[in-house]
């Protein structure tokens, strides 16, 4: 092969002209990633890759090389811990503003000591797990056997890379990647009483129907209140600033300026009575200022630059501090004002927030808790997966455009049953996708050798500062670099496809995958309409020749609707779609192995046939070369996904006997 690394060929076999060559190769890579992922920028997210080599035959008798790696991801760790001290900060910020809210009745008041101490149970355990988060310095990712461990819920299970690079003699080189890692899911909380999904909806029921007498605050107005709260704390420090720079112009006696500075003040949230009143105040009181001058500088004289006579005898001299003073004080009136108004719209908001915490505990913060858990699971796979699709996408502007103008799609393959405890690991699985709506991402430039991301914001909304080496921020485009806001939009699929899913369709209930697969269709179907009408004409154009987007969509709304057993076409054309949209790649069952690598290594064997000319005859032995633990229970999973291949043929007796090679989930 030419590219054999500290190995040696561990498969020997006979090509198609019947001559010996070195098929699978093992091979220990170095401690970073080799090739043009030699970077510090990736090396800091991912460690400890495993590869293999493989040479196979394509169609017309020549060599395709591969080089397949899967790579550990320390933010496993990193995202959970970022995640756990914002919670705390936010907690503890809202525990004060409760404690904050003044003399109450003696009924109101028992409700806030109750809410109070339950609130301070939730930050003293959420610091307790951050304490033993911080002691784990060995391994980055956590393995399947820990899934139920207390102290690791926030972490995800079995993040990994799986990289497929392609060396092919008719095509340029080609990089195929999948993030694979296990369902986000609350284990330790169990689903004795189903997931996430089912929760929330017999919490916000339960409440509806209950029969306590206080105003009832939809989930959507909270998060509105929430938001709203949250543009007030942005916009104070904003009018702050152009009232200083409005006395600074004063003070410089510059009409011009002082106008300018005017129109920018003006221009913020003018919503509030008392601020809309202070800000008329200080906008009479800068025309009374400009007019009692003369106007601005050059006009209301003559042709020779000179005011009239009448108005110059008319109008006395004034120190050039005299607009400072006039304003001044209607300056502090306004900041005044909307201080006010901030801190009613704190106490009022804190008060929504006691009501719903008063009539709902302890389970509101269960829910919380568990919401929690499976989101940092979900965001730590979304970082890691943002950061490599940057990295390998950093110098294609097409991608780059898309990613400022239209977002990136995000798109989870869900391998669960909907049978017993998987019903309930789906329904977390479902919420804490759905939830990355609530992420976005900004890239800005390193300051230092630590590029780990950092995380901002609240419950509400995150934004994830991905940090990137001066040469490669450079290399992007000013938008990016400027600090817009990059959105992303998750979509999940699943299609169960062991024994226990055979039990389900047989004898129990699919509505919730079927679901799922529609409504996260009609999410995938927005986002193609966006991308058409905010790319540009010449690239959807050339985008068009090559991918026939509309047509793959269609047939995946067929199969979503055909009611098919195991349908696992569903898969197929879903990440299909995904990567001629440039996007990111999940694969996901309960543990991320023998599900998720069975799936993975039929997607890339499937690549390989269908994008780089795999020889027909050896669509089974590559796959068998990327296949070495399997289990009992997985023979179903093969039959079926072999289904949709005419030639795909399984020996299950003679794997049990022989064994064969796998696509390195080496648990």
């Amino acid at each position: 092969m030419g590219e054999i690394e500290d190995g040696e060929a561990d498969h020997i076999t006979t090509d198609v002209q019947g001559q010996k060559c070195a098929l699978v190769c093992e091979c220990t890579a170095p401690e970073s990633v080799s090739g043009k992922d030699n970077l510090p920028f990736l090396n800091s997210v991912l460690k400890n890759p495993v590869c293999k080599l493989y040479r196979f035959p394509t169609s017309d008798n020549k060599w395709m090389r591969i080089r397949e790696q899967m790579s550990e991801s320390i933010l496993s760790f990193h995202i959970p811990k970022e995640l756990i001290s914002l919670h705390i900060k936010e907690d503890l910020c809202r525990n004060q503003e409760i404690k904050e809210l003044g003399e109450l009745s003696p009924h109101w008041d028992n409700l806030r000591k109750n809410v109070l101490t339950h609130c301070d149970q939730m930050v003293n355990m959420y610091q307790d797990i951050l304490t033993e988060l911080s002691k784990e310095t060995g391994s980055s990712f956590k393995s399947s056997s820990s899934k139920g461990e207390k102290t690791l819920e926030f972490v995800p299970i079995n993040l990994h890379l799986q990289r497929m690079q392609v060396h092919s003699p008719h095509l340029k080189d080609a990089l195929y990647d999948v993030i694979t890692v296990g369902a986000p899911a609350a284990h330790f909380q169990g689903f004795k009483n189903g997931g996430l999904r089912k929760l929330l909806h017999r919490f916000e029921t339960e409440r509806r129907n209950t029969g306590y007498q206080f105003i009832y605050y939809s989930p959507e107005n909270t998060a509105k209140a929430k938001e709203v709260l949250s543009n007030i704390n942005q916009l104070q420090p904003l009018i702050a600033t152009h009232a200083d720079l409005l006395l600074n112009s004063a003070s410089q006696h510059s009409p011009d300026s002082l106008k300018n500075s005017l129109k920018m003040l003006s221009e913020k949230d003018r919503v509030w009575a008392n601020v809309g009143k202070s800000l008329n105040c200080i906008i009479a009181m800068v025309d009374k200022l400009i007019e009692r001058d003369g106007g601005s500088e050059g006009s209301g004289g003559n042709n020779d630059g000179e005011k009239e006579p009448s108005l110059t005898d008319a109008i006395p001299s004034h120190p050039r501090e005299d607009w400072y003073e006039q304003l001044y004080p209607l300056i502090l009136t306004l900041k005044d004002c909307m201080g006010e108004v901030v801190n009613r719209a704190k106490q009022s908001l804190t008060f929504v927030l006691l009501q719903e915490l008063a009539y709902s505990l302890p389970q509101c913060l269960m829910l919380t808790l568990r919401r929690d858990i499976v989101f940092s699971q979900a965001l730590a796979g979304l970082v890691c997966g943002f950061i490599i699709k940057l990295q390998t996408s950093l110098y294609d502007p097409g991608f780059l455009q898309q990613l400022h103008t239209v977002g990136l799609i995000v798109q989870y393959e869900g391998l669960l049953s909907t049978y017993s405890d998987e019903i309930g690991m789906l329904e977390d699985m479902a919420v804490g996708i759905s939830d990355l709506k609530k992420v976005a991402f900004k890239i800005i430039e390193a300051k230092s050798n630590d590029v780990l991301p950092v995380i901002t914001g609240r419950r509400e909304h995150y934004v994830v500062e991905v940090k990137l080496p001066a040469r490669m921020f450079e290399s992007l485009p000013l938008q990016i670099k400027e600090g817009q806001l990059l959105h992303v939009y998750p979509v999940l699929f699943n299609v169960g496809i062991n024994e226990q899913q055979t039990l389900a369709e047989r004898f129990g209930d699919v509505s919730l995958q079927e679901s799922i697969n529609q409504e996260n269709f009609e999410l995938l179907q927005e986002y193609y309409k966006i991308f058409m009408e905010k790319m540009p004409p010449d690239y959807i154009s050339h985008f068009q020749e090559q991918n026939d987007l509309k047509a793959l969509l269609e047939n995946l709304l067929q199969n979503i609707q055909s009611k098919k057993r195991k349908n696992v076409e569903i898969m197929w054309l879903a990440a299909t779609i995904c990567r001629k949209l440039n996007g990111i790649r999940f694969t996901c069952c309960k543990s991320a192995k023998d599900r998720t690598s069975m799936s993975v290594t039929l997607e890339q064997c499937s690549i390989l046939r269908d994008e780089h000319q795999l020889h027909k005859d050896f669509f089974i032995r590559a796959l068998d070369c990327m296949r070495r633990l399997w289990y009992e229970d997985d023979a179903g999973l093969i039959n079926e996904l072999g289904r949709r291949i005419p030639s795909f043929s399984f020996d299950w007796n003679g794997f049990r006997r022989n064994g064969t090679s796998s696509c390195l989930y080496l648990w």
